[in-house]
């Protein structure tokens, strides 16, 4: 069993409820004698309120209580820090709290007897507020502070980040050519299927018990827990079955909101769970969106084909409210140049904050947006050298040993070089090419059409430095091994990671995964296990069961009945960034990837079909094989939406695209008849059994490899991102070039 459970694809561990219906979402959960929570919305995206009278709602026949800032014991939360107000409206005690920052902005909490009497109650609210101005635009070059979002920080620059490496300005003096062009990647929804959704009640121990579906328990426990003012231990949060997040559901939706009602109710000796659905409009407001980024490129290179030289200018829109802003810049920033091996470079980074929805955590984490621009470039001087881009990136990768954006050498396990060939050799396998085929002049019936392959690459690093990870495992029998449980905090969101955590505990204790069961994803069984984000499950989670299985296995051979182990995983050693320079080993651990695509291009409509994506992934060891390509290609799919199809309109302040009729994601017809997953095992010496963390790894090279084939196409180049059709005929009529090309000699 040791040697052939890791690597084997055994079936997912939900399976068959998922199959049958049989799961159970936050949204199934019912309890007898319940209420309904309906949230109120801001009424405007930037606002100073003034009252909230609640007395007619509170009236209204359904109606048991209203709940307004005032009411609430600790009026903040954050993921990072406590800058959002969990109520908008006078009367707390938090600084600024009676503005409202953007329309997702909670304003009040209706607790009805059903669903219809809390909407109805919400027309009888009145909300007395003062508009002001509105800023969605996160550039502030030569423009006016005031009025400002958030006046009590003295500015509106929510994160900067910077890398200070060689001298680029004497580099690109001996540029033999060089690439200077703006790129813009938009806000993208996490369109999970399952919107946020929960149900809460006290039990016999006064504990307020929320059952819900998120990212990390014990963040959501300890969120609430200070919004509420209570000891953690006076929390407990429960996952139920997840309906995918991506990122979405990695800060507080309506966990707060439930605990709170619970606990007011209590107060007022009313002991009654308290269960919310939102609907999808609610859903688009309320959560956070990927970062929109605007970036200004300047690369250059010798005729030899090495790049010499790279200066990166990147604005992001942080959105209303912090987030996740300060790590995703951060990781923007780091991944600037790629995988590549650059002496001179020169980022600037910042975000500020906007009345737009906040940014936050999405699959990707910020790599998606400067792979983006860096990829473009690298495309670009290829072209402009005449080189075949798979080659000229080769001439370019990292190795081990050689210094990072960040002056030191990149975690061990440097596998770009591989993805790069399989990928190509791939390419090459399908009689693909990467030359411009574009049809000239007029196009015949049979013409229409033209096709074009095009190739990126791209790095992101995994987990969250430093970080660390709690598991337990207990082996349960007298003289055999009947079960073992392992318990643990992990979100599964669809990933597997509880199978994989199978896979861990049977290959240490040597019995097969149908013995094993798994209790995780609640606070009252299990110590902080850490987020489900940052592709970090498999090797923290890995190497937290394997430790704690260790542990029990040797308890059992010493005849202890249960044997019982528990563990805690430490990060291997991070070092924190120079402010000024970038300097510093930031991550433990980078996967790579190198894709391919091929599309078809209606050179009189605009409209682009996407006939091949071919991916080479770096996984380090795919510990289950056929989940490993599960999360390739729904990574994938998810990415030919960012590129093609998903436009998030936001304008002054207000969400135009509310829904799945206006904000278009992928449906079965725009997966291309090929997408080849390709499976590349370059071992991390620290990972759990050499696994890498993969599941954002495809994400950033497939827009960009988009990009290149449609280029190949039809002779353009798309800055900008999606490609929808009438952006894709209009450049197409207008024939635009890249942005400026510097050629010395």
């Amino acid at each position: 069993m040791a040697q052939t459970i890791i690597g084997r694809s055994i079936p997912r561990f939900d399976v068959y409820e998922k199959v049958t219906g049989a799961a159970r979402y936050p949204s199934d959960f019912n309890f007898p004698d319940q209420l309904y929570l309906k949230t109120v919305f801001s009424p405007s995206p930037h606002a100073v309120i003034h009252s909230v009278d609640v007395s007619q709602a509170e009236a209204h026949a359904g109606v048991v209580k209203i709940l307004v800032a005032k009411d609430v014991p600790c009026n903040e939360y954050g993921l990072l820090i406590n800058d959002q107000p969990v109520l908008c409206g006078p009367g707390s005690a938090k600084e600024g709290s009676d503005h409202v920052r953007f329309l997702g902005d909670r304003v009040a909490f209706i607790i009805a007897a059903d669903a219809r009497s809390a909407q109805q109650a919400e027309s009888l609210i009145k909300i007395n507020y003062e508009e002001l101005p509105v800023i969605d635009d996160p550039d502030r070059s030569g423009k006016s502070q005031s009025p400002m979002i958030h006046p009590e920080l003295g500015s509106d620059l929510c994160s900067h980040h910077q890398i200070r490496k060689g001298d680029v300005t004497a580099a690109f003096s001996r540029a033999d050519v060089i690439i200077e062009d703006s790129y813009f990647t938009p806000a993208q929804e996490h369109a999970f299927l399952q919107p946020e959704a929960g149900i809460a009640f006290l039990d016999d121990n006064d504990v307020i018990h929320v059952i819900t579906a998120g990212q990390w328990v014990h963040g959501d426990q300890r969120q609430i827990a200070h919004a509420l003012a209570l000891p953690e231990e006076k929390i407990r949060i429960e996952y139920t079955a997840i309906g995918g997040a991506f990122g979405g559901k990695e800060d507080i939706s309506i966990q707060i909101a439930l605990a709170l009602a619970v606990y007011k109710l209590a107060q007022a000796g009313i002991r009654r769970p308290v269960k919310t659905v939102w609907s999808r409009e609610e859903s688009f407001l309320g959560h956070p969106k990927r970062h929109a980024f605007q970036i200004q490129a300047k690369w250059g290179a010798l005729r030899s084909g090495k790049i010499i030289a790279a200066q990166i200018k990147m604005i992001a829109d942080a959105g209303a409210y912090a987030s996740s802003t300060e790590v995703v810049l951060n990781a923007a920033t780091i991944a600037a140049i790629g995988p590549y091996q650059i002496s001179n470079v020169h980022v600037d980074a910042d975000a500020f904050y906007t009345n737009n929805i906040p940014s936050g955590a999405f699959r990707g984490f910020g790599v998606p947006q400067a792979c983006f621009a860096a990829e473009m470039q690298v495309n670009k001087l290829a072209e402009a050298l005449k080189m075949d881009p798979a080659e000229f990136r080769l001439k370019n990768v990292m190795h081990e040993g050689d210094l990072s954006i960040n002056q030191t050498p990149l975690p061990p396990g440097i596998g770009i070089q591989e993805v790069v060939e399989k990928c190509n050799h791939a390419v090459h396998e399908k009689g693909g090419s990467f030359s411009q085929n574009y049809q000239k002049g007029y196009l015949t019936e049979e013409e229409r059409y033209s096709y074009g392959w095009g190739f990126a690459a791209g790095m992101k690093s995994f987990g969250i430095a430093p970080d660390e990870c709690w598991a337990k495992v207990e082996i349960i029998g007298n003289q055999n091994i009947e079960r073992v449980k392992v318990f643990h905090a992990a979100a599964d969101m669809g990933q597997g990671v509880h199978s994989i955590l199978k896979q861990f505990a049977a290959h240490e204790i040597s019995i097969p995964t149908d013995q094993i069961e798994i209790i995780a994803s609640d606070s009252a069984t299990s110590s902080n296990s850490g987020s489900s984000s940052a592709s970090r499950m498999t090797y923290m989670a890995g190497h937290a069961v394997q430790a704690a299985a260790r542990m029990a296995l040797q308890e059992w051979n010493k005849e202890e009945r249960p044997a019982v182990g528990e563990a805690v995983y430490h990060s291997p050693v991070t070092t924190e960034l120079d402010e000024q320079s970038g300097k510093g080993y930031p991550n433990f651990g980078v996967g790579y990837a190198a894709e391919a695509v091929q599309v078809r291009v209606n050179m009189e409509t605009g409209v682009i079909d996407i006939l091949a994506v071919i991916c080479a992934d770096d996984v380090g060891k795919a510990i289950n094989p056929q989940q490993v390509r599960g999360q390739m290609e729904g990574c994938l799919t998810q990415a030919l939406g960012y590129a093609q199809t998903e436009e998030l309109i936001q304008r002054n302040g207000r969400l135009l695209t509310r829904n799945f009729s206006t904000y278009l994601i992928p449906t079965i017809k725009d997966i291309p008849v090929v997408m080849e997953s390709i499976l590349v095992e370059v071992p991390d010496p620290n990972g759990p059994m050499g696994a890498k963390g993969m599941g954002e790894i495809p994400y950033g090279p497939l827009a960009p490899a988009f990009c290149a084939a449609v280029h190949a196409a039809t002779g353009v180049w798309f800055n900008s991102l999606p490609l929808k059709q009438e952006k894709v005929i209009f450049n197409i009529l207008n024939k635009k070039k890249v942005g400026t090309i510097k050629l010395n000699g």
